[in-house]
């Protein structure tokens, strides 16, 4: 795994009352919380425990500490201990003692001055006081100096308990216990679930970390320990698929930035590149994963001449050499030099990381090359295969431009079932594919011709969890779905072909509705990946109820249970509940106005925040084994009663 010598040497500096400097006061945090944490939804709820964890994490990078606990209390409040070096106690040149400043005061904290830290993950260095500013308490606990001190707050950020001293201690750490606030985060609860996922993940990325999880109302716990880092990390993204080879994994620093890349293939069709900065997942990439493809196609490339398996000047491109590929990259970069691109931090800007990751892969994937040929044939025999199809299918579209055969009888399949739109302007028009041909038929005759397409399908369609383009080509369902659209399969699809702003699936809601847009999802992710990580693809919600009141029956819909039991507490004299159990029983100006309608219509955009989590989770559900999915279901899902799956 990556080697800390390089951090902890520049970290070995004094980190005490001095290292904290305030930046500006902890204002319209409450008003405004969105701003800081994304949301008060579960998401932004879970923000709060990774502001906190991170700062235990910036210990670990730095040298200090090698163990976090995550305890999620029984009253649902949540503690997070640490084993670093302790938050400095002495008292702040602002007259404060420097525990109230670093959770009171917006921009306090060792990230801001020289000697706190040289590398460090926190994205914004203001997680403590956004924590707290979003608590209804939160009670610090510092193990330092020999002394155990403790302060307390309340309501946002009062004091409730300056800090004083109530033990002695051979012992350093944090101990961060709060109360989320109930008014900002309504109806949301920790998952123990999706801090583990996120917990483990950390412990991938250092192997030197052991986290451990707890829910003492559940009685469950997990710890998480790797000493292969990256090596583990990978090996586990490629669970239940067969891998090509065994993981490779190459440590080295270049300009000063520590660079850990682990890779291996498997005989999948996706590509799967991971990077992270500072221990922060960089989902939207950047310099270094632009170095990362450019090192690994050089050096392919150069073994492939070098040993005579590509002819003349011919080359295998990226994309082709990618296939099957899982890869783990981790860079530890210097303050001073850490540029990121826009606000969310998802993006590594810092120009000397691509030169720094494209020479550690290049340099070692080549000798590794040289060393293992049986691998390497076995790689670029796949490679060629992936051109081989690529260049097919550019073929395959020229013909169809050209107006032969295979486009006569494309569009003879797409006109027996697809009712088209009018409109040329394809970003704003919608694909809906909508559950059988009794709701398909109510959604063609009262649609937005101009800019809305339906297309019925029958049943339920392929698990493409292990599909192959040829399995595609081979469904009339699903290849009917890629001729609707219009943009390719696989790594040959351009979201800009794409003859839809939209993809909407509209499907009953009940379990085999929930089941279709299961399969429809993996479909989409496994070959059209771009449309999901466009925001282009969307989920229908139609109501569960009608509600006709008054003596003119008027009526009301309603999406869900819990606002229809919010909706009973307002209804007087007599009404008439109807409970919708599929889209066929609606009139088809039912369906429009409640489920289609722009004006009226509530959609779900299918979003890709974690691509090794959703790898992961498409595989626990669509795969083949049962006692992983069974064990996921049991731990995740709700059920009551009503649920009747006789049915």
């Amino acid at each position: 795994m990556v080697s800390l010598n390089m951090v902890k040497s520049m970290a070995k500096q004094e980190y005490n009352e001095n290292s904290i400097k305030i930046l500006e006061g902890l204002d319209a945090v409450r008003k405004r919380p969105g701003m800081y944490i994304g949301s008060t939804d579960k998401r932004g709820m879970h923000h709060l425990i990774w502001e906190i964890v991170d700062n235990g994490i910036d210990e670990v990078i730095n040298g200090y500490g090698n163990y976090i606990k995550i305890i999620l209390e029984k009253d649902g409040s949540i503690t997070i201990a640490d084993n670093g070096r302790g938050v400095p106690v002495g008292m702040h040149a602002s007259g404060k003692s420097t525990p109230e400043v670093i959770y009171t005061i917006l921009h306090a904290g060792g990230k801001f001055e020289e000697g706190g830290y040289k590398v460090s993950g926190g994205l914004h260095g203001v997680g403590a006081s956004v924590v707290n500013a979003l608590s209804s308490w939160m009670v610090v606990t510092i193990y330092r100096d020999g002394k155990i001190s403790q302060i307390k707050f309340k309501d946002g950020g009062k004091v409730d308990s300056k800090l004083k001293e109530i033990g002695k201690t051979n012992k350093t750490g944090t101990i961060v216990q709060f109360m989320p606030d109930k008014e900002i985060f309504k109806n949301c609860n920790f998952s123990f679930t999706t801090i583990c996922e996120r917990m483990q993940e950390s412990a991938f990325l250092n192997p030197n970390l052991t986290v451990e999880v707890i829910d003492v109302e559940d009685n469950l716990s997990a710890k998480y320990h790797y000493e292969t880092g990256l090596t583990a990390f990978v090996e586990y993204v490629n669970e239940g698929h067969k891998a090509l080879h065994k993981v490779v994994q190459f440590n080295n620093v270049r300009n000063r930035i520590d660079v850990a890349i682990a890779l291996q293939y498997t005989d999948t069709y996706n590509e799967q590149i991971l990077s992270f900065v500072n221990d922060v997942k960089t989902g939207d990439g950047g310099s270094h994963e632009v170095g990362f493809k450019s090192g690994l196609t050089k050096a392919f490339n150069e073994y492939a001449k070098n040993n005579n398996i590509v002819k003349g000047n011919s080359s295998l491109t990226g994309d082709d050499l990618r296939e099957g590929l899982s890869a783990i990259i981790s860079v530890r970069i210097p303050e001073d030099i850490l540029q990121f691109e826009g606000q969310t931090k998802g993006k590594l800007g810092t120009p000397e990381a691509k030169q720094a990751v494209e020479q550690v892969i290049y340099e070692n994937l080549k000798f590794y090359l040289e060393e293992n040929k049986e691998i390497a044939k076995t790689i670029l025999e796949k490679a060629d295969k992936s051109r081989q199809a690529r260049e097919a299918a550019r073929k395959a579209r020229e013909s169809v431009r050209k107006g032969d055969k295979t486009k006569n009888n494309r569009e003879r399949i797409i006109s027996e079932k697809l009712a088209k739109a009018t409109s040329k302007e394809y970003s704003k028009n919608e694909l809906f594919l909508v559950e059988g041909d009794s709701a398909g038929g109510s959604a063609k005759s009262y649609r937005d011709r101009e800019h809305q397409a339906i297309l019925p399908l029958r049943g339920k369609v392929l698990n493409t969890e292990k599909a192959s383009s040829n399995d595609i080509e081979n469904n009339a369902e699903l290849r009917l779905i890629e001729y609707a659209i219009g943009a390719g399969l696989g790594q040959d699809f351009d979201v800009k072909e794409s003859n839809y702003g939209k993809v909407i699936i509209m499907t009953d809601a009940d379990v085999d509705g929930s089941h279709i847009q299961i399969l429809l999802i993996t479909f989409f992710y496994k070959f059209m990946r771009p449309l999901i990580e466009n925001g282009m693809l969307y989920i229908a919600t139609p109501p569960l109820y009608s509600v006709e009141t008054g003596a003119k029956g008027i009526k009301e819909y309603i999406a869900t249970d819990e606002e229809l039991e919010e909706k009973k507490k307002t209804l007087k004299g007599n009404y008439k509940l109807q409970r919708f159990k599929g889209l066929g029983e609606m009139n088809a100006d039912e369906l429009y106005e409640t489920t289609m309608s722009p004006k009226n219509r509530r959609l779900i955009r299918v979003t890709l925040s974690d691509a090794a989590l959703a790898e992961k989770r498409i595989h626990t559900l669509m795969g083949d084994e049962v006692a992983p999915r069974k064990a996921w279901i049991n731990e995740n899902v709700d059920f009551t009663l009503e649920d009747d799956f006789r049915k």
